[in-house]
């Protein structure tokens, strides 16, 4: 099993730095704090055919839907990586406990939103059910930095927990643009992902034959041709009604990459010179500054917000999302046969569900859309930031387990 890089703790520590900083901010000066991340940049009409409104390009704008996109190339690169290599983490058999325990997960934490949201939402701006997309997601980041710390660096259960959180953020900000599209379902405009990756790989991205000239063979090492098919995409994605955070995605396949999977993150990537993982190797260092700027403009909780939207927060991710995610796995791995991945336990994987129990990045993308706003979107923000208790639990519970 490859080592992890060290870089996720760093994406971990730059997501709490801004999200520390945002917090001090909006408890010691909240209208300025909310001033500047509402701060109109500017105001760009589009044209009736691309979307049908003016866009105010604001911080919480560009950093939610434009630089969170490289975010999200990058954590679904990993994913398709262990989906489509023939020695990936997720190919073929391989794939049946992990995504049972997706679906057992999110099944759990979306029923337990219901109930709870049933009996004891008391917000006037509640409508039934709202925001039931918000508990889908997980956080990678902060996920593997407490995994680390609970099963060690090159425990087989990290990568677990990684394929289980990558998955759940990606499923979650999918489920949350197809019920509250930014500007109404136009999903013609998927075209547009599709067709930018099909031709970019016809151009640039197919493998050479044997007897292609140096000229072709160089050219499919080229970057810029993903480059300018990126933003193609993600146009392509947004007028379509869905998170600009994912119109990177559908790109992915189209580039060329590696013949041989190392695990989610692995040390030994660094040393690939394949455009794909060439890509990731120059994101490293701006999504550094990316997650910060994501947990500054997301990641401010107000202290007094508390209300029952919280109680729906944490129920949601505290026991549904575990109890579902526990019984997904026995599923599959004993009702099945499928077993559990070599050197993961029943135990390892209890813990992983109550790390996966932490819901950061992607349940607090979703809160803007998912919720009315005001104290119910400030409540179940400060719920979100609540979860990260499920660290030390998890801490605990592994030191009593062994």
């Amino acid at each position: 099993m490859y080592r992890v890089s060290a870089f996720v703790s760093q994406f971990a520590w730059a997501l709490l730095a801004g999200a520390t900083t945002a917090t001090v901010w909006v408890n010691l000066s909240p209208a300025s704090y909310y001033d500047a991340i509402e701060w109109r940049l500017a105001d760009l009409p589009l044209p009736g055919w691309l979307a049908p409104f003016t866009v105010s390009l604001t911080p919480l704008l560009v950093v939610a839907d434009g630089l969170m996109a490289l975010f999200f190339f990058f954590i679904g690169k990993e994913l398709w990586e262990s989906v489509a290599l023939k020695r990936g983490a997720l190919h073929g058999r391989r794939a049946a406990m992990p995504l049972g325990a997706l679906v057992g997960g999110v099944l759990g934490a979306v029923l337990v939103w219901l109930i709870m949201s049933s009996l004891i939402e008391t917000a006037l701006e509640a409508t039934p059910g709202a925001g039931w997309p918000i508990p889908v997601g997980s956080d990678v980041v902060l996920g593997y930095l407490v995994g680390r710390a609970v099963f060690g660096p090159g425990h087989p259960a990290l990568h677990v927990l990684l394929m289980i959180t990558i998955a759940s953020d990606i499923l979650g900000l999918a489920l949350l643009g197809l019920v509250y599209p930014a500007s109404g379902l136009r999903l013609v405009w998927l075209a547009v992902p599709v067709l930018a990756a099909v031709g970019v790989w016809a151009l640039a991205g197919r493998t050479p034959g044997p007897g292609a000239s140096e000229r072709v063979r160089r050219r499919g090492l080229a970057l810029w041709p993903y480059v300018i098919a990126g933003g193609v995409s993600w146009i392509g994605t947004v007028a379509a009604g869905l998170p600009g955070a994912l119109g990177l995605l559908p790109l992915i396949p189209a580039i060329p990459h590696a013949d041989r999977a190392f695990g989610f993150f692995a040390e030994a990537e660094e040393y690939l010179h394949d455009p794909l993982n060439r890509l990731a190797h120059l994101l490293i260092r701006p999504l550094m500054a990316v997650l910060f700027l994501f947990g500054l403009t997301r990641g401010g909780i107000d202290g007094a917000a508390l209300a029952p939207t919280t109680a729906t927060v944490l129920a949601a991710l505290w026991i549904g999302k575990p109890l579902g995610l526990l019984a997904g796995t026995w599923v599959v791995a004993r009702a099945f046969g499928f077993g559990l991945p070599p050197g993961v336990r029943m135990l390892d994987m209890g813990l992983v569900a109550v790390i996966a129990g932490i819901g950061f990045t992607v349940p607090v993308l979703a809160l803007d859309t998912a919720l009315s706003g005001g104290g119910m979107t400030e409540a179940a923000r400060l719920g979100l930031a609540l979860s990260l208790l499920a660290a030390p639990a998890a801490l605990i519970l592994a030191r009593v387990l062994r």
